[in-house]
């Protein structure tokens, strides 16, 4: 599989330029912890919407975005940034409606352990932690799995391969 970088601040049609010839767009950007409301509005939803309005003038169908656990309910965002709670969420809901042949995933706590390649997805799961590795063990196995077209889930460690875990949502 080949990759490419686009520049989330600069505009849809240098995205669109990026995009063109791919198979799939996979959005993994997320501001960091670090960094105020602001840059996470622009990168987190206002990157997310531009790399979805991209894909679509490139003509890339398949769009596959990393959220973050709990977003989907308004009940679950995190009380101490509400703002990147916010933004995940509509980002994906944007996703929902941009008519993309679309996968959410929402991982937990992101660590930066060796992956088991041993996962948990359900519509609904409590907080966890997931390495990085094994989230992207997931966009891997999400992009050869049609049946995750239209579907969005939390991820977390657990106990089930991640093909396994994948036929169960």
């Amino acid at each position: 599989m080949e990759s490419v970088i686009g520049d989330l601040e600069g505009s849809v049609d240098d995205l669109t330029e990026v995009v063109q010839g791919c198979d799939a767009v996979v959005f993994t950007a997320g501001s960091g912890g670090h960094t105020g409301a602001d840059k996470t509005v622009m990168i987190d939803l206002d990157g997310a919407i531009k790399s979805m309005e991209a894909a679509r003038k490139a003509g890339v169908k398949r769009f596959v975005i990393v959220s973050a656990i709990g977003v989907h309910k308004r009940e679950n965002w995190m009380e101490s940034a509400p703002y990147y709670s916010a933004a995940k969420h509509y980002a994906d809901e944007w996703l929902v409606n941009s008519g993309l042949d679309y996968t959410i995933i929402r991982p937990g706590g992101l660590t930066n352990d060796e992956g088991t390649r041993k996962v948990k997805v359900a519509e609904e799961l409590d907080r966890g932690k997931i390495p990085r590795e094994d989230v992207a063990n997931v966009i891997l196995a999400v992009l050869e799995d049609d049946t995750t077209v239209g579907k969005s889930f939390d991820l977390t460690s657990g106990e089930h391969a991640v093909e396994e875990a994948l036929r169960s949502i």
